[in-house]
């Protein structure tokens, strides 16, 4: 593997590995031999299903995706009704240098339009001046007499501040190992506006790895200068199930690629050799527990999506909360499945090659460091949105995250462009948002936000923007709680995260936020893609490879940029 650099038309490195034909190739794979099983439904391996047909010319019948649950899309899920409220457990940003995403979306069909792809759709909606993102009242302060917009055009970080930034930035990440980003500033910097705008933004906090902090300092540096109005962030149409998990289920359906659903693959058999060979899928019904086994042949590949970020997830309603966070053990036995597959395929005990599997154990059971609690909100009059507007400056979908910097749960919402769901009624209205810590009592409702109602919580937000009470009449807010959310970011020692490829791989790749892709960052759709394009591309020995990652900080205007902000 070798690197090279190119300039793109933002003037921008593009920097990576690079797969030059003196690599050593596996074994080229008859497409029309192979089939290929795909663990899980989220984006990764949904990403690898197109890639085996547009790539690879792997015949549709033969690409089978195995899910325990009975839709697709994985932590990229959107629900509901006006009737009994909306649900969204997450949601994601979209940047321009998310490469390997938009080369995947621009090989499916919109489902609105099929002479477009869901990238043209994506353009055009970005295109749209009343659609781009510039917030003006980014983050939102406790005034003497009510919330205050706070002035984001300065970062005021001190010179210590500043240089303890580009030293993370500089050290390696072996020398950082598993330090926390607290070991790496004085406290008096978790106070900072440059702070309060990155954590929330990318939803860092911190006792998160100083190692994930780097990564992302370095492949978001670009946005460094748009931090105050998320002035980079690429909407979609609807919210993401809606405008990208949808459309490529549509596609891959009618191409003729199997769904299995409420199929829990439970662990994989190996050939009794020296090298990883899967050749049994053992699985179970989800709903009726039945078991089950697929015999791997010479040809085939399985690819297994590792860990979730969200199971084990809680829904509450506008009048319970969520469960309370599950345990350990509770974890492994959560109904998707995925932490006790990547668990069995870790262990020592019914694994020989189990070294090459990771330490799933460092990410499902430290759920005290992991979790935040989202909500979404289903409004049946304007008056609520109305009001945001004209105390944010912005119109619905322009004004990104909304942080109240003050909140003891450090609270966020998003307002996005209107409707948000491709079912959403017309005299309905529906935001998102998010508290990074959920264990804290309220400033308003007495009680952590944990163990809040969804009318609580909308009572709280209210509570904030110094709103009347009457605006939570007829509103139905639905929270959630995820004990895995930020398991990515955790701290963790090299060999930890799997790779993509395992040593000694014949036939099995590892996708997902929890494999190991240097210098990417996860907890983006990003790193899903990237980790199944490089899975189809070595094990297919297809001529497209997976873009490089985007690197802006070889491109000298947009370093100075970025400094130019961090010295203000």
């Amino acid at each position: 593997m070798s690197s090279y650099t190119e300039y793109n038309a933002n003037g921008a490195y593009f920097r990576g590995p690079h797969y030059s034909k003196s690599q050593p190739s596996r074994p080229t794979r008859d497409p029309k031999q192979t089939n290929a099983y795909l663990v899980g439904s989220g984006i990764a391996s949904l990403a690898a299903a197109v890639h085996l047909i547009r790539d690879a010319k792997v015949p549709t019948s033969q690409i089978h995706i195995l899910e325990s649950s009975p839709v697709p899309g994985g932590s990229m899920d959107g629900a509901g009704n006006s009737e009994t409220g909306y649900i969204l457990r997450g949601g994601r940003m979209l940047n321009f240098s998310y490469l390997c995403t938009y080369d995947l979306l621009s090989r499916v069909p919109s489902l609105t339009d099929p002479k477009k792809t869901v990238k043209q759709e994506i353009n055009e909606f970005n295109a749209i001046p009343a659609h781009k993102t510039n917030a003006h009242a980014r983050l939102v302060a406790k005034g003497p007499s009510g919330p205050e917009i706070m002035d984001v055009t300065r970062m005021e970080l001190n010179n210590k501040e500043r240089l303890d930034l580009i030293k993370l930035a500089e050290e390696s990440e072996k020398s950082l190992g598993s330090k926390r980003i607290s070991e790496c500033f004085t406290p008096e910097f978790f106070d900072t506006k440059f702070w309060y705008m990155w954590d929330t933004m990318f939803a860092f906090e911190p006792w998160h790895s100083a190692v994930e902090f780097k990564r992302y300092l370095h492949r978001f540096v670009q946005e460094f200068p748009r931090i105050n109005s998320l002035a980079g962030v690429d909407r979609t149409p609807y919210n993401q199930y809606d405008s990208i998990i949808l459309p490529i289920e549509t596609y891959l359906k009618a191409q003729g690629v199997e769904f299995r659903y409420d199929t829990k693959v439970t662990s994989l058999s190996f050939s009794p050799d020296d090298l990883i060979t899967a050749h049994e899928i053992h699985f179970a019904s989800s709903k009726s527990g039945a078991t089950g086994l697929i015999h791997v042949q010479k040809h085939d590949i399985v690819f297994v999506t590792l860990g979730s970020m969200t199971a084990a997830s809680s829904i509450g309603s506008n009048t319970k909360p969520p469960k309370p966070l599950p345990s350990p053990e509770m974890g492994l036995r959560a109904p998707d499945g995925a932490w006790q597959l990547w668990s069995s395929l870790a262990n020592p005990e019914v694994n020989p090659h189990y070294e090459q599997f990771g330490n799933p154990a460092n990410f499902y059971s430290r759920v005290e460091e992991s979790n935040w609690l989202s909500f979404t909100t289903t409004l049946h009059s304007p008056e609520f949105l109305e009001r945001i507007e004209k105390f944010s400056g912005n119109k619905s979908g322009t004004g990104a995250l909304m942080t109240f910097k003050d909140s003891a749960w450090l609270m966020s919402i998003v307002v996005p462009h209107q409707p948000h769901f491709i079912n959403q009624a017309a005299s309905t209205e529906v935001f998102w948002g998010y508290g990074l810590f959920p264990s804290k009592g309220g400033d308003f409702v007495r009680k952590p936000m944990s163990e809040c109602s969804g009318e609580e919580i909308f009572q709280e937000l209210l509570g904030h923007l110094n709103f009347p009470s009457e605006l939570a009449n007829g509103v139905i807010t639905i929270p959630c709680m995820l004990p895995y959310i930020t398991s990515q970011f955790l701290t963790r020692k090299a060999g930890d995260r799997p790779e993509v490829l395992p040593k000694g791989s014949r036939n099995l790749a590892l996708l997902g936020q929890y494999v190991e892709v240097p210098k990417d960052t996860v907890f983006t759709v990003e790193y899903s893609v990237r980790s199944a394009q490089m899975a189809v591309h070595e094990f297919m020995g297809t001529k497209h490879k997976p873009k490089d990652i985007y690197m802006g900080e070889h491109n000298v205007k947009v370093l100075v940029d970025a400094l130019r902000i961090l010295l203000t």
